[in-house]
């Protein structure tokens, strides 16, 4: 049985067309997919991803486990800092690309993909064995909300009364937050991130409206934007805000998947697997091999020096065709060579393209390849798989 968000009241009274994701039942859309896809690019739109895992791991050994499990480095990371990377099998393959908040002194909060939270935190446990350390499961206390956009400072400044104008990219912090939401943009005071005790309340402990949000600067969408995650009511509270304010479009996860496919952004399950390594996806630079261990070391090491059996490439058709997830990609003799993970008109510049796992002998720049799309070939080229530039804040 799908869960539902504590948005899922909400999406349904908007008219969302509602639909089945990683064991949710999430908004696929509100209006369409291009109106909420340019809505992000050009001014600032909010998603309820509250899908989301989430994991804390505490104790005096929390960094060296983390360190363990993860490919980034996460050694001496300042407190505030986040980090991409994967989780991975001893063969290399991924069990999923995650991100970590280092919250404080051996303190990690770790965000997971909706569709792996029970396997990833089966995997993690498993893990656990001779590393001290407090592990918490802690999904199904949190809201989240991603607001993105050009115009997602000033949003969340102004219209939430939250202060982000400091967040640098991929970094975050605690803000005390106390109900009721603040009018007209009175900010709170920050917290200390690291701090813990009664001035400050513990992440995962007395979630209720009044406790301390996270809020960070981070996305999926290529633009620039903040990630929000606080108690269900909080989240909700927010959401209502967003909207009625008229300067925060609500988009769901069609334009979530276009948004971040053009700027060549991974989802698990398509340019990640348990098949795909993070090598075969180009995810190398958060491959840390300088690290002293990590599960998957050796064989990422080993393909990194050697070569990949196959890479994660950007197609650019001559066509108006749409390649989508499965269909066949041929070399020039017909042969097959590889599939498509991810296909669309890039609706940000007006061009068939996809994104494809194939042979490695296949994937330099400007290889022609073909798309087989149902019972017709159409040509194309290897490009970048970044078919749109990211506009990040640095």
């Amino acid at each position: 049985m799908e869960k539902k968000t504590c948005l899922y009241d909400r999406h349904v009274a908007l008219g969302a067309l509602m639909s089945p994701f990683g064991g949710f039942i999430m908004p696929i859309q509100y209006t369409n997919i291009t109106d909420e896809h340019n809505a992000v690019r050009q001014h600032c739109g909010v998603f309820d991803v509250s899908h989301m895992g989430e994991v804390r791991i505490t104790g005096p050994e929390a960094e060296r486990y983390v360190q363990h499990i993860f490919t980034n480095d996460v050694a001496g990371a300042p407190v505030g800092q986040i980090y991409y990377g994967m989780m991975c099998y001893p063969n290399g393959g991924t069990v999923d690309d995650l991100l970590v908040y280092k919250m404080g002194d051996n303190d990690f909060f770790l965000v997971i993909n909706a569709a792996n939270i029970d396997k990833d935190v089966e995997w993690m446990q498993q893990q656990m064995q001779g590393f001290d350390i407090r592990f918490e499961h802690q999904s199904d206390y949190y809201g989240q909300l991603a607001v993105q956009g050009p115009e997602a400072e000033a949003v969340v400044e102004e219209v939430l009364g939250l202060p982000c104008k400091e967040l640098k990219f991929y970094t975050a912090k605690v803000v005390a937050h106390p109900q009721p939401l603040p009018k007209g943009g009175e900010s709170q005071g920050d917290v200390d991130i690291a701090s813990s005790g009664k001035e400050s309340p513990s992440l995962g402990e007395g979630l209720g409206v009044g406790s301390s949000i996270i809020i960070s600067r981070t996305g999926y969408t290529g633009e620039d934007g903040f990630e929000i995650y606080g108690s269900h009511e909080f989240t909700q509270k927010a959401w209502d805000k967003l909207l009625e304010s008229g300067r925060c479009k609500p988009c769901g996860l069609g334009c979530r998947d276009t948004l971040r496919f053009e700027v060549g952004l991974p989802l698990y399950g398509d340019e990640l697997s348990a098949d795909i390594t993070p090598v075969m996806a180009g995810l190398s630079i958060f491959v840390k091999l300088d690290k002293e261990e990590f599960i998957g070391k050796e064989a990422l090491a080993e393909q990194k020096a050697n070569g990949a059996p196959a890479r994660i490439i950007g197609i650019e058709l001559a066509d108006k065709a749409i390649p989508r997830h499965g269909y066949p990609v041929l070399n020039e003799a017909g042969e097959q060579v590889g599939e498509v993970t991810t296909g669309y008109h890039c609706l940000s510049v007006d061009k068939s393209v996809c994104m494809a796992l194939v042979k490695t002998e296949f994937a330099k720049l400007g290889t022609p390849l073909q798309v087989q799309i149902r019972k017709k070939v159409f040509p194309g080229t290897v490009v970048k798989k970044q078919f749109y530039n990211k506009s990040y804040k640095k």
